[in-house]
């Protein structure tokens, strides 16, 4: 097992060694996986509370505002204090999906599970980066739209 296990490190060793002389694997960053690029700016915020299209199915809505300071944890949620059933009516937020309410066995719950609390799991600020890779996800409405039924699959 030892021999095997000496074997493998060497070979291991050799193959990484050749690939870092003969190729260069490139990364989204822009520079390659030895190099460490200084990072890019941080994305402004889009504070403009409007609701951008999605980019592929069940995609968590984006936050359409700042959320700077906002408590989350245990004891507090502050989105609740404008996105639950009882705030939406002054807020005028939309409330969270009745998916929230749903426990692991797909029971109703009279408050939001305990799984879906922490909003910043899934739900992320816009901002107003470009994207860094291209996506042609066509939604289902604009597909119907453009060429009158979708094809069977």
């Amino acid at each position: 097992m030892i021999r095997i296990l000496a074997i493998l490190c060497v070979v291991g060793g050799l193959a990484s060694d050749a690939l870092a002389d003969e190729e260069v694997i490139a990364t989204l960053r822009g520079a390659t996986i030895s190099e460490a690029p200084e990072a890019p700016p941080m994305a402004k915020i889009a504070n403009k509370d409007l609701l951008r299209t999605r980019n592929y199915p069940e995609q968590p809505p984006s936050i359409p505002h700042k959320i700077d300071g906002y408590q989350v944890d245990l004891n507090s949620n502050r989105c609740m204090s404008c996105h639950s059933r009882v705030a939406t009516g002054q807020s005028q937020a939309p409330m969270v999906s009745i998916t929230h309410f749903m426990d692991r066995d797909g029971q109703f719950l009279a408050s939001i599970s305990p799984r879906r609390y922490f909003c910043n799991q899934c739900h992320v600020v816009q901002t107003e980066a470009q994207p860094l890779v291209a996506n042609d996800f066509v939604d289902i409405d604009s597909l119907l739209a453009g060429q009158g039924q979708a094809e069977p699959q």
